[in-house]
């Protein structure tokens, strides 16, 4: 056996305990770097959305076309808030607050409240006994048929695609993140975030209508803030909602190696990889998320037991939208389908 063999086999057998210890030196960000991906993305969002605009004095579907593009740039701010919410991204957690708080204005994100839920949905992921706030909703097989006929329809209703990621995705950037929910009787931190953010959109919005009346706002903003919140809760779901993850009950529940069995590897074409800041690399950034997302690229590069983890291609996660139901004894999701041929009618 080679020692390249061996060391490969030493990685397989690694904890995922042990893989914390090993990810940290990949922790420390690179302000210079930070900037620059900042710049990187904010100044072809700025500049599509200025073209989008002038665009409506030449044609209203080219400047709507231009919207929706721009909506991958609006993901990759999001990915940069996300980042600043972990504290990843400057060494300076102030800075990386007030940016954050900055970006959440156009992500529609308050982001004091979002980081709270987003903390929690780290904490707790994969836990049975912990779901709510910041997740996927997901029954197991028994919860769903103990619950009601309106019930099942009801959960049936939540995971059917046309609602979680159509209209979903425009009820929750829109709607549900103006107010603090989840967070509502935890104090006025976050009710200061949601409307001081709600506060500027509103300003912003005024302005937009001021200057070009409701056009930019149901051409430009609308659609680039939509296709945004799409392709975010998408790659949410494709995330955590594999065949093969992890859920379990406490105290069978272990945090680490939920972070690693229970998030997936999305191999993305290098375009979309770098509008998703690198976010696909799920596993990694749940196992130490105090990783920069342009540092998960060297955590793959060095390690090959975790760049072949989890892989899930484009083809892969189409595939995944029909599982909607975790069994407990088989441990892994299963389509309504498949829990009606194992355990009958359901």
């Amino acid at each position: 056996m080679t020692e390249q063999t061996t060391a490969e086999v030493q990685e397989r057998a690694r904890s995922a305990k042990e893989w914390v210890q090993v990810l940290a030196k990949y922790r420390a960000p690179s302000t210079r770097r930070s900037l620059l991906e900042l710049a990187a993305t904010l100044v072809p969002f700025a500049a599509l959305w200025a073209l989008a605009w002038l665009s409506l004095s030449v044609s209203n579907w080219l400047a709507f076309a231009i919207a929706v593009l721009n909506g991958g740039f609006l993901v990759r701010i999001f990915i940069i808030q996300h980042d600043c919410g972990h504290a990843s991204y400057f060494n300076n957690r102030s800075l990386s607050d007030w940016v954050g708080r900055a970006l959440g204005v156009l992500t529609l994100t308050p982001y004091d409240v979002w980081r709270r839920t987003h903390s929690i949905h780290h904490s707790h992921q994969g836990n049975l006994d912990q779901r709510g706030i910041g997740d996927v909703l997901t029954l197991t097989v028994e919860e769903y048929r103990a619950r009601s006929p309106m019930g099942r329809f009801l959960y049936r209703l939540y995971r059917n695609p046309l609602v979680l990621f159509v209209l979903g995705p425009s009820y929750l950037f829109i709607l549900q993140n103006r107010l603090p929910f989840g967070l509502m009787n935890s104090g006025w931190r976050y009710w200061t975030s949601a409307m001081g953010t709600n506060a500027i959109i509103a300003i912003a919005l005024g302005l937009m209508i001021w200057l070009g009346g409701f056009l930019p706002v149901l051409l430009i903003f609308l659609p680039t803030s939509v296709i945004a919140g799409t392709i975010g809760v998408w790659l949410f779901y494709v995330q955590h909602q594999f065949e093969e993850t992890h859920w379990a009950k406490e105290p069978d529940w272990q945090l680490h190696d939920a972070a690693l069995s229970g998030s997936s590897h999305y191999v993305l074409p290098q375009p979309l990889r770098w509008l998703s800041g690198n976010i696909g690399i799920h596993h990694v950034h749940h196992l130490y998320s105090r990783i920069p997302f342009y540092r998960l690229t060297e955590v793959l590069r060095d390690h090959r037991a975790l760049a072949e983890a989890q892989r899930l291609t484009i083809r892969d996660s189409i595939a995944q939208a029909r599982l909607h139901l975790w069994d407990e004894k088989l441990q892994r999701l299963l389509s309504f389908g498949e829990a009606r041929r194992i355990y009958g009618p359901i």
